[in-house]
């Protein structure tokens, strides 16, 4: 008796190259945004005017932008600060309503309550944030501006609080809740921050 030995088929396997894979998620992002357009867009209410409460907006919808989504800001009550063109004074950093706040050396309650801490606390702050090349909040509008992020100032609030348009820096629109809730009511992703 014989026997015919052959050897089994061997399986044979095709590599992907990154830049399939890079295309292939491409396409499937697109089949997606094809299918639900407000997949790309993105409604964040900024409300904080601090500057440890100004980046989280800005940073969120930067990234945001930078992966292709339809981007507001909306600037309520003290988020005003962040587009004011007096920003670079008006936001600061108290570290007696921040206790979370890390300090270089522990510091009492009433030390930090102390007039002129809080110019040292928002120094230390923005000197920890160069250290570590974190964008100022200047320079974080301009990104966003670049990548048509559009700003929303809320109109009730700059009535209220007595500003004038042409306090702000250029390029912020004007709008109620009412107009921001239609735009957002359809977005992706809506944060309040």
């Amino acid at each position: 008796m014989s026997h015919d030995i052959r050897p089994a088929p061997v399986e044979t396997t095709t590599a992907v190259s990154e830049d399939d894979v890079r295309r292939i998620v491409r396409q499937e992002l697109e089949r997606a945004f094809r299918r639900d357009p407000s997949a790309r867009t993105a409604a964040i209410v900024a409300s904080k005017g601090t500057l440890d409460w100004a980046y989280p907006p800005l940073i969120l919808a930067n990234a945001a932008a930078a992966v292709g989504m339809d981007v507001s800001v909306f600037f309520t009550f003290y988020g005003l600060n962040i587009i004011h063109k007096d920003s670079a004074r008006k936001l600061k950093i108290d570290p007696v309503g921040n206790p979370a706040m890390p300090m270089p050396v522990p510091i009492p309650d009433i030390i930090s309550s102390l007039p002129g801490m809080v110019p040292v606390a928002s120094h230390m702050m923005r000197s920890r944030f160069a250290k570590n090349n974190v964008a100022t909040i200047g320079e974080l509008l301009n990104s966003a501006q670049e990548a048509d992020v559009r700003l929303i100032a809320c109109q009730m609030t700059v009535d209220v609080f007595g500003y004038r348009q042409d306090d702000f820096i250029d390029g912020v629109e004007f709008a109620g809740a009412a107009a921001f809730m239609a735009r957002a009511r359809h977005a992706h992703a809506t944060m309040f921050i």
